[in-house]
């Protein structure tokens, strides 16, 4: 009798997930014309990266990767996406946030609760437009925020990348149906059924590099409503606020002048899936401001495109 530890199966239900994540890609190409993957250089899309090459190696990636680029980034986010592609050949896109400023397809507002997030849903709807996408892979996960939980594995957005909650498809017996019209897109999220806590320990799994503030650093920050903001250029203390040099990490990464961290000196992985093994707030809960305007915030943005 095989006797069956509780690694083995953590291990196993792993392996589970991987299959099922790269079944949906595969699906995906041999149904849609045209995919892209959506790269933000966080942990959910660097395990949707892996899934991606595990699904057609030792062929190349049959798609390319775009990145939404808010110029508000984390230069360790982006040093890493950089090497990360360059390293397997990937070929990237970039959707600046500041060409479309400069170009008067959004408008920026200023002050300190100003941020380029919201304005992401243009620059990305601008991209796909521009690649003839037909349908673009994201790494969200069900469990991040309640929005994300209404959302089927595939999400059919309209001629204008909107999203219509009432629309969706059944999805039954893991069958998906990729017909679309012309003009329309497909959201794709193959980590539906991953959580936090399953990605960090994929991560540790399948040994993944991440980008280092992942991981429990020295940073100044200013609390700010209730968040720790990465002290830089565009962030500043306003008034009475005061900053400090803190031990921290970040759970997510995003535009830095919404994206919090929190106080942690969980320094390698298994620091971190003990303090995520414990928490009882999501990420995004926790860390992201834009999430906290309102108990609608994601469900609002993803019905005017937002991935």
């Amino acid at each position: 009798m095989t006797v069956h530890t509780q690694d083995d199966t953590r291990v196993e239900e792993l392996r589970l997930l991987e299959a099922e994540s790269v079944h949906i890609i595969r699906e995906v190409v041999a149904e849609l014309q045209r995919p892209v993957l959506l790269f933000s250089a966080g942990k959910d899309s660097i395990v949707l990266l892996r899934l991606a090459e595990k699904a057609f190696r030792p062929s190349p990636l049959p798609f390319p990767v775009l990145h939404v680029d808010t110029g508000h980034n984390f230069d360790e986010v982006i040093e890493f996406r950089d090497r990360r592609l360059g390293e397997h050949g990937h070929k990237l896109i970039v959707g600046s946030v500041q060409e479309s400023i400069d170009s008067g397809r959004v408008q920026e507002v200023g002050g300190p609760a100003g941020s380029r997030n919201r304005l992401q849903t243009r620059t990305l709807l601008d991209a796909l437009e521009a690649g003839g996408f037909d349908a673009a892979f994201g790494g969200a996960r069900r469990d991040e925020e309640r929005a994300r939980a209404k959302e089927r594995i595939l999400s059919f957005r309209d001629e204008f990348g909107q999203w219509d909650p009432r629309a969706q498809r059944p999805e039954p017996w893991s069958l998906y149906n990729g017909r679309i019209k012309k003009g329309e897109q497909v959201r794709v999220f193959p980590l539906s059924n991953w959580t936090e806590l399953d990605i960090w320990r994929y991560i540790e799994l399948e040994n993944l590099e991440l980008p280092s503030i992942y991981f429990a650093h020295q940073r100044e920050v200013v609390a700010r409503d209730g968040i720790l903001l990465a002290v830089s250029k565009y962030v500043q203390p306003q008034g009475d606020e005061t900053s400090a040099v803190e031990w921290v990490r970040y759970r997510t990464v995003g535009d830095l002048t919404i994206t919090g961290a929190v106080r942690s000196h969980a320094t390698d992985i298994a620091g971190v899936i003990t303090e995520i093994s414990a928490a009882t707030v999501s990420e995004r809960g926790e860390t992201r401001a834009d999430d906290r305007t309102s108990v609608a915030a994601m469900e609002d943005r993803k019905r005017e495109g937002y991935f």
